[in-house]
Order: C-alpha cells, then structure tokens, then sequence
C-alpha cells in the first residue's frame, strides 16, 4: 500500500497494535474505488454477527502468516503479533 504511512496517520505504530486507521481506510478506498475495506474489529460481538464473521475470517488469514513468517510469529513485538492481539485473535 505506497503512501500509507505511520507518520500521516494511516497505519497505526506497532506499540498501538499495528494496523490501519479510519483515515488509513478512508485514503485507499478513495485510491481504490469499489473496495470494501474495513477497520478492525476491536469489541465485544455477538456470536454469528458480520463482525464476528469477519473476525474469524481475519484470525484464520493471520495465523496463515504466522506459520509463512515463523520470525514474526515468534517476536511478541511484530506488527503481525500486535495486530493478532488487537483483533483478539
């Protein structure tokens, strides 16, 4: 994603749990009209909503790129690990 960046506010910094922020998903869905990309999914949700859906979803792709990256699975501090976290994977 070029000229999605901490520093302009698109991406949060690792420490915060990594990942995109409202304005980091506003710029590329207006670089890339059609998408539908959302934030993250953070709260509490009913079983079987959307949200939770798409939480699953989330966490079944991460833990593929935990296992494609060992380096990042292992290192607590990784944008992978802390954006696992973040979606309480």
């Amino acid at each position: 994603m070029k000229g999605h960046t901490i520093k302009g506010g698109h991406k949060r910094p690792t420490k915060s749990g990594a990942g995109m922020t409202k304005k980091g998903v506003a710029k590329y869905r207006r670089d890339n009209p059609g998408s539908k990309l959302k934030t993250a999914v953070t709260g509490k949700v009913k079983k079987g909503s959307k949200a939770a859906k798409r939480r699953k979803s989330y966490c079944a792709r991460s833990a593929g790129q935990m296992k494609k990256f060992p380096k990042a699975a292992k290192d607590p501090n990784s944008r992978l690990r802390q954006a696992r976290r973040r979606w309480k994977c």
